[in-house]
């Protein structure tokens, strides 16, 4: 039984689930799914091999991936809208409420902030790498939160609990397509990146041979018309080549962003 996993949004888990079932279709061997644990759990358990496919931050693969962990690079999605120039990138998206008087990342000094946790890239590490690329080296915001995840930083925000927050570009776009009226009541005052998409990496307990499988599945995936309707219901276009040279510019950003303390 290969068990793949997300550690992503929750939006992202009924994807994760349709592409385990493809991949076993397509592969012929058993597959499942883990989204019944905790993410933090579930990353536990890539860590180690006992799940062996996973859909992670860049950020987090970089920390793994030099502290010697025994993951490898599958893929990377390649986003539909045209504002990812059919690169495996995202942003991340400034949001405020839309009847706020926020009008610039600028004017958010001494506003309310929730990030979702400290392990991401796009929602924690990236806004301090652009703080602290600014000289801003201390207090920012007037009070800053840990929300648990970017779905619930966007309800603070809606809430009035929170001024702004920091949302993955693609993790919006998504709760924006199932909830149309969010579009609404919320506004994008700033984008941060590109930065290199998160990606999907395989344990290296995984024989060689299923690992240069998975790989070309992700990597064909467009081309099946079954694989095409999948991808389409994430906004994903097709998956992309990568390399660990590609997540560099993320660890040269975790270097920067240590300077900045909340």
């Amino acid at each position: 039984m290969l068990r793949f996993t997300t550690c992503q949004a929750q939006i992202a888990e009924a994807f994760c689930e349709t592409l385990a079932a493809f991949m076993a279709h397509r592969l012929d061997i058993s597959t499942e799914c883990v989204v019944d644990l905790s993410w933090q759990e579930r990353e536990r358990l890539l860590d180690r091999g006992d799940i062996g496919i996973g859909w992670i931050c860049g950020l987090p693969y970089v920390r793994k991936k030099d502290a010697g962990l025994d993951i490898e690079l599958l893929a990377a999605p390649v986003m539909k809208h045209s504002r990812y120039a059919e690169r495996p990138v995202y942003y991340s998206d400034i949001v405020v409420h839309a009847e706020s008087s926020f009008r610039s990342f600028e004017d958010l000094r001494g506003a309310t902030w929730a990030y979702n946790e400290p392990g991401s890239h796009s929602g924690y590490n990236l806004i301090r790498y652009h703080l602290a690329t600014r000289g801003i080296r201390g207090s920012y915001f007037s009070r800053v939160v840990e929300s648990g995840s970017h779905q619930d930083s966007v309800q603070m925000i809606l809430e009035g609990y929170i001024d702004a927050s920091a949302i993955d570009s693609t993790v919006l776009e998504m709760e924006m397509t199932r909830n149309p009226t969010i579009g609404r009541k919320v506004r994008t005052i700033a984008s941060l990146g590109p930065s290199p998409a998160p990606p999907w990496v395989t344990h290296r307990s995984i024989p060689e041979d299923l690992r240069a499988a998975l790989r070309r599945e992700f990597l064909t995936m467009h081309e099946d018309i079954e694989g095409r309707a999948i991808l389409g219901t994430a906004g994903i276009s097709r998956f992309s080549e990568i390399s660990d040279e590609d997540y560099h510019p993320i660890r040269e950003m975790d270097r920067v962003a240590a300077a900045v303390k909340w």
